[in-house]
């Protein structure tokens, strides 16, 4: 292996998790049951687990030795002023407002800044993010790059926002019916896909120009600013603690989940400037995640977060991250295997179009193939496409997203190249029959967000 094209893991492994693959039979009897959607699966019977990295990863000796100082305190905790202070440091905002997770702090996000009527722009959907925003009173608009949409091309920065399309919307509907801009920071359904800095400047630029409010989606901006680190003009020699900084000095907030680049299993923020918002934000968030100081996290909980977010700033961990996702997606590339180009930061997306061209959109192609790929080899991962997009509010019509895709999600510090390698292998000969993936039905389907909990047979 070549380890600077692919750095070996930068830590020692302590603790394991052992893990078993359960026979075929075992597996096609699991996802029957499952109604063949792999959320309902049972983790125990999943050999490699790639639905998400929310959450789902390892936490280093010191953070679990962090958490033994956990303070408890209902109110002022200790470990709540060593996370406001850290995120203040490291992302630059005047006001935190804790939350259980990015979740969280999307749903005070849109009942604060959102009135009814009001449009919301942003590159690319996410799932949870546009039903609060939708739940809220507000239109959803996307404004990503057209590329975005294609997996076939390959370029850097392809979560860009369209300028001149923002600004364009902007002027038809009005400045004050745009709620805010939503810049997500990387895109996660476009495949991961990073923001320039470039981008973010002339988003900030356009929205001051109207007086428009710009909050980031900063789920995964330690993973956007390696790839401003290293495909960005002027910023090799920035440190990612540097580039983060300057990311957000162009945005009015973020919202988080520190499940991801926080690299912990619960936990989120809302960050704000406006001192007026901020106060909303408190308001709201005692309702529903808890006191201003733990927002629905325990002491030890705030102490890990801090803790891991420092640590995702550190040059060696995002580097060998990264790139352990960039070898997965290399190895099926030289395979012939169709993904969303280039790779992300987090995930690797087959392109389910063409991995199986013999099912239409209507019969959930992804659903089809991440169902079949668990059955291949224990592997599993998630859909993201009609399913995730779910149905138009006024038609009941299916989203029919452009990108339908299964992703193929890396938790942080858990599995090795060895694991990468398995599930290449499976992808591989899973492609060699892919005309056996055999189109699917809804069963149970769900008013919202049904990618969760829906059931599906195979339609004969």
């Amino acid at each position: 292996m070549d380890f600077s094209k692919y750095p070996a893991e930068p830590f020692k492994i302590k603790v394991v998790e052992p893990v078993k693959m359960i026979s075929k039979e075992e597996r096609i009897a699991a996802i029957k049951e499952a109604g063949y959607n792999t959320f309902n699966l049972k983790s125990e019977d999943c050999y490699i687990d790639l639905l998400t990295d929310s959450g789902t990863n390892a936490m280093s000796d010191s953070q679990w030795a962090g958490m033994m100082i956990g303070d408890e305190a209902y109110a002022g905790s200790k470990n709540w002023v060593f996370l406001e202070s850290t995120i203040k440091e490291l992302f630059g905002f005047k006001h935190v407002v804790p939350t259980h997770q990015g979740r969280g702090a999307e749903n005070i996000l849109s009942t604060i800044a959102i009135k009814p009527g009001q449009y919301v722009l942003g590159n690319m959907y996410f799932t949870t993010t546009r039903y609060h925003q939708e739940r809220n009173g507000g239109i959803f608009m996307d404004i990503i790059r057209q590329e975005a949409h294609d997996a076939t091309i390959d370029i850097p920065f392809k979560g860009d926002i369209d300028v001149e399309k923002m600004e364009s919307i902007i002027k038809e509907k009005g400045p004050e019916n745009i709620a805010y801009v939503c810049l997500a920071v990387t895109v996660n359904l476009a495949g991961g896909q990073p923001v320039s800095m470039k981008n973010m400047r002339e988003v900030r630029k356009v929205a001051d120009k109207y007086g428009v409010k710009v909050f980031y989606d900063a789920t995964r901006c330690v993973e956007n600013a390696y790839f401003i680190k290293e495909q960005e003009e002027g910023y090799q020699d920035k440190t990612i603690k540097e580039i983060c900084h300057e990311m957000f000095s162009y945005s009015d907030g973020a919202t988080c989940s520190g499940k991801k680049d926080g690299i912990v299993n619960i936990g989120g923020f809302l960050a704000i400037n406006d001192d007026e918002l901020f106060g909303k934000a408190k308001e709201i968030v005692v309702v529903f995640e808890g006191m201003p100081s733990y927002g629905g996290m325990s002491g030890r909980d705030m102490q890990a977060i801090a803790i891991g977010f420092r640590e995702a700033m550190q040059f060696e961990y995002i580097e060998h991250r990264v790139k352990q996702v960039r070898y997965l997606g290399d190895r099926l590339k030289e395979a012939g295997i169709p993904i969303v180009e280039p790779v992300g930061g987090h995930a690797v997306f087959l392109d389910a179009r063409r991995f199986c061209p013999h099912l239409d959109q209507e019969q959930f192609p992804a659903q089809s193939l991440a169902a079949a790929l668990y059955v291949e080899a224990g592997v599993r991962s998630m859909e993201r496409g009609i399913v995730s997009a779910g149905r138009d509010a006024k038609t009941g019509e299916n989203h029919k997203p452009k990108l339908e895709t299964v992703r193929l999600t890396i938790p942080r510090r858990v599995y090795t190249y060895a694991h990468m390698d398995i599930v290449a292998e499976a992808c591989i000969k899973l492609f060699k029959h892919k005309e056996d993936i055999k189109p699917l039905k809804f069963v149970y389907e769900p008013k919202q967000l049904r990618f969760f909990t829906a059931k599906f047979d195979i339609a004969e």
